[in-house]
């Protein structure tokens, strides 16, 4: 037996030259070479003929602290690719070569000491006690093609399997007479684990937003939310409502025991190599606990100015708002419009050694390096207003509060706007020009507005057609009119829709774009603004001053043939509205 403690954490070289495969002279050959080429010592050894792949692989084992296995000379236990559902297998592109039920320890090959985060996962999602090895990436991918190619992996045969489950049954109906031991054996059972799984992984693979367990009297529904909308999924049996509730407690590490509180967590995974965080929230109904799962995959938010919808004009427009030394910039729109990602983008865009920013968010939903992120909790008296107090005595230059709910939190953010600071923040209204309004019914003066106010961002998401499935169509005279067009405004003009296909489950969509409107404040808006003038009024001016609206923004998508009309009349206002 090798005994692995005299080669973990050592260089590359050492290892090699104390496995006997190299001598101190050909290591100095290689660093030279390695040096002049830019490439890897192992590559540089091996150009050399010093040594042989298998050489490397051996040494980045050893190097992490493992072993190197051969798969196709091991004896794989059946119990081991019982244990490890094929969607994990897929996912984390591992080979699972020994289990002991009883212990809940498994052993898997990797194909690189790198992918701890697959074993890390595995403790968490599976529960299981994990023992990583090495081995060839082709010998890896293989066996998972060999163990896993006929599995279903699929919703319906997990239910099939949990069908004839009496010991989960029993939970149905039972309400609060259900022993606390009972429901820590179910959170623990490896069925209910498997399937939570499933769908944890399903649900990031179809990029959804959301995951939503609900309980009903007589069903067990769940749903993802993809692209904004809400689909039902294949509905899991009814009694596993308890079991599913109680082991994604467990997961993020709430009380099992407590059913009639509302409950928040987190969980963070790596998934592909990707951070995926879930936020959890547990909820209290008529017929058990509703959970609502918020998966927040940090791969598939774009946080880059260039990346999130803006039309060239209206990125050369930000770009500058974002650069004033100070003022309020506002991004406002309905809950699930994009606000956040526009603002860490824009944060982003910014974030540089030379720059102190600091964020008051609720929830904080991405953490980005460089940034000093401020959660609330209103529970011990952490609120929007007592944390941005605290930030002007923190030397900032750019300062985000999440929102602005009240008039003190309105009245610091002016004041620190008013001190030097650029100040960015989000409001809950229909369009730019009504958040100069809902500021002053907020209780703010308008000589503070037009003092601080620089920009408001309105914006939408709509759901991109689907390019694997996109083909163009004629418009009905019905819809045209919908968006106030005539087919002689349109001539000429090409429009498309997404027939449905297997890439986008049969919606025609794929993704989200934003559509923008950006409203510049200047002087002749801030003197309307200081004579009270209407929304109306504020929004022909700003449209006069080159503001595009958000249902001119929407024409232009449709045009560009990036979404449908469908998309735009249900996310915009005709401006007659």
């Amino acid at each position: 037996m090798v005994d692995l403690s005299e080669y973990k954490g050592r260089k590359f070289g050492r290892v090699l030259t104390k496995m006997g495969r190299v001598t101190r002279e050909q290591v100095y050959d290689g660093l030279a070479l390695q040096k002049k080429r830019k490439i890897r010592l192992g590559e540089a050894l091996l150009e050399l003929g010093y040594i042989k792949e298998e050489d490397i692989l051996q040494a980045l084992a050893y190097q992490a602290g493992m072993d190197l296995v051969d798969l196709d000379k091991i004896q794989v236990s059946q119990e081991a690719i019982a244990a490890l559902p094929a969607v994990s297998a897929n996912a984390y592109q591992i080979a699972p070569i020994d289990f002991d039920a009883k212990s809940r320890h498994i052993t898997v090959a990797i194909k690189s000491p790198d992918n701890f985060s697959a074993v890390d996962d595995l403790r968490l999602l599976m529960g299981f006690k994990v023992t990583a090895v090495l081995a060839p990436e082709k010998q890896v991918t293989d066996f998972i093609k060999k163990h896993y190619a006929q599995q279903d992996t699929g919703l319906a045969s997990m239910y099939d399997e949990l069908a004839g489950r009496a010991d989960l049954a029993q939970f149905k109906g039972r309400g609060d007479s259900i022993d606390l031991s009972e429901i820590a054996a179910a959170a623990q059972d490896n069925q209910v684990i498997k399937l939570i799984n499933l769908v944890l992984l399903q649900a990031i693979r179809d990029r959804a937003s959301d995951i939503h367990f609900e309980p009903f009297e007589d069903e067990f529904k769940m749903r993802y939310r993809i692209d904004g909308v809400l689909y039902e999924m294949i509905p899991p049996p009814s009694y596993l409502a308890l079991p599913i509730a109680s082991r994604i407690k467990v997961m993020s590490n709430l009380d099992i025991a407590e059913r009639r509180l509302p409950q928040d967590g987190r969980i963070e995974l790596q998934v592909g190599g990707n951070p995926v965080d879930l936020r959890v929230s547990v909820l209290p109904t008529l017929f058990g606990e509703s959970v609502v799962m918020r998966v927040l995959d940090r791969s598939n938010v774009q946080l880059s100015l260039d990346k999130i919808g803006l039309r060239q004009d209206e990125l050369k427009k930000m770009q500058q708002l974002i650069r004033k030394p100070n003022g309020i910039i506002v991004v406002t729109g309905p809950t699930g419009s994009g606000k956040t990602t526009t603002l860490y983008a824009a944060l982003n865009t910014l974030n540089s050694p030379d720059v102190k920013i600091l964020t008051a968010e609720d929830p904080v939903e991405y953490d980005i390096d460089g940034l000093c992120q401020v959660q609330m909790n209103a529970e011990i008296g952490l609120t929007f207003a007592r944390t941005l107090r605290s930030f002007l005595r923190q030397d900032p230059d750019i300062i985000l509060v999440g929102e602005i709910r009240d008039k003190e939190t309105a009245e610091i953010a002016v004041q620190a706007s008013l001190t030097g600071h650029l100040v960015f923040t989000t409001l809950h209204t229909n369009d730019a020009p009504s958040s100069i309004v809902r500021l002053l019914d907020l209780g703010l003066e308008t000589f503070l507005v037009t003092a601080t106010i620089e920009a408001i961002v309105a914006q939408r998401l709509v759901r991109r057609i689907c390019l694997k499935c996109k083909e163009p169509y004629a418009p009905t005279e019905t819809e045209l009119m919908e968006l106030d067009l005539r087919p002689e405004d349109v001539k000429g003009r090409a429009f498309f829709r997404g027939k449905g296909c297997d890439a986008c489950n049969g919606s025609g969509f794929k993704g989200r774009m934003a559509i923008f409107e950006i409203m510049v404040i200047d002087d002749d808006i801030r003197e309307m603004i200081m004579k009270q003038a209407s929304v109306g009024v504020l929004r022909l001016e700003a449209r006069k001053r080159g503001m595009r609206s958000l249902r001119e923004s929407g024409l232009n998508a449709i045009y560009e043939g990036q979404t449908t009309i469908d998309e735009v009349i249900r996310e915009t206002m005709s401006e007659e509205d």
